[in-house]
This record gives C-alpha cells, structure tokens and sequence, in this order.
C-alpha cells in the first residue's frame, strides 16, 4: 500500500516519453483514418473509442506493454475500423453491423412497442422533446431513436409542414 504514494522520477520520465510517443501516434493514425474514427454512428464506431481509450491508458500506465506494442496494437485497432467501415458500404455487411433507427413517435403519438423494444423510459423521451424546445405535443412531427443512441426530435410550429420521406427513409416503425 506504501506504493500507491510513490514513485520514481525514472518512471515519469518513462510514462512522460510513452504518453508523448501514444499520443503522437494516435494524432498521426486519425489524420490517417479520418474523422469517423472518433464518431458515433454505430456500435463498432463506440468500440473503437473504447480501444483506442483502453490502448492508450495501458501503453502509458503499464510497464509490460513497450511504447511500440501500443503502438502496434493502436495501429490494428484503426486498419480493423477502416475495413469495417469499407465492409458497411455493402447493405449486407451494414444490416448485421449497425442498429435500425427506431421510431418513438409518429406525430404526437407515442409508439410505447418501439418506446420498450428501445429501452427508452417517458420521462427520458419527455426530457429529450424539452431539450428541443417543444412547447407543445402538436409540435412534434416525429422522435427516431438513432443508431448512435441519440434521440433526434422532429418537430415544428407550422402544422402544415410535412416530413421529407427521405429522412425517415430506413427508419423502423
């Protein structure tokens, strides 16, 4: 327990030069890999976070991985997100990979099925129309539970105003 207070100024110079090193690396392999490797658009986009995370804390913090198999490991992580991502331009491939946006709400209505098959609770959905700003349950054109976990609100004060189809196109109802 004396351990958890102390350490050497040979071990901060070591996790100094391997959190530099990572870092480095993780810049370098995103400017690579582009943007989509930090986003949320679907289940494999969170786990590579969560990898990337998960290398990053053991290449800096522990002594039995070397800079350079954290390096390795970085690198395998980003080449396994790029073909996923290549692999999910095939409808096959993307309906076993990602989630179906699921409705919520159709108008004013709530579709409670699609509210349980989601895991989605009322006062969560309550809360997420009043961080949209909806004043009234007229207002609401339709919820999506999206494949990100986000739920994007519809919604308008002019009654007459039509969703595009298009933006409900593989939305489950």
């Amino acid at each position: 327990m004396e351990k958890w207070f102390t350490t050497t100024h040979r071990e901060i110079i070591a996790i100094a030069l391997t959190a530099t090193g990572i870092y480095l690396a993780v810049i370098l392999f995103t400017r690579l890999a582009g943007k989509r490797s930090f986003s949320k658009m679907s289940s494999f986009d969170f786990a590579m976070t969560v990898a990337v995370g998960s290398i990053l804390a053991t290449t800096i913090l522990s002594k039995s991985v070397s800079l350079l198999a954290g390096i390795f490991g970085l690198a395998m992580v980003y080449i396994l997100q790029i073909f996923a991502a290549v692999l999910r331009r095939f409808d096959v491939v993307k309906k076993v990979m990602d989630n179906t946006p699921l409705l919520l709400m159709d108008g004013s209505t709530i579709l409670e099925e699609n509210l349980k098959n989601a895991r989605v609770a009322k006062s969560d959905l309550r809360a997420k129309l009043r961080e949209a700003n909806v004043t009234n349950m007229s207002q609401i054109k339709a919820v999506v539970f999206e494949t990100t976990g986000d739920i994007s609100v519809l919604h308008s004060d002019d009654n007459s105003t039509e969703i595009d189809e298009w933006l409900l196109q593989d939305v489950k109802r």
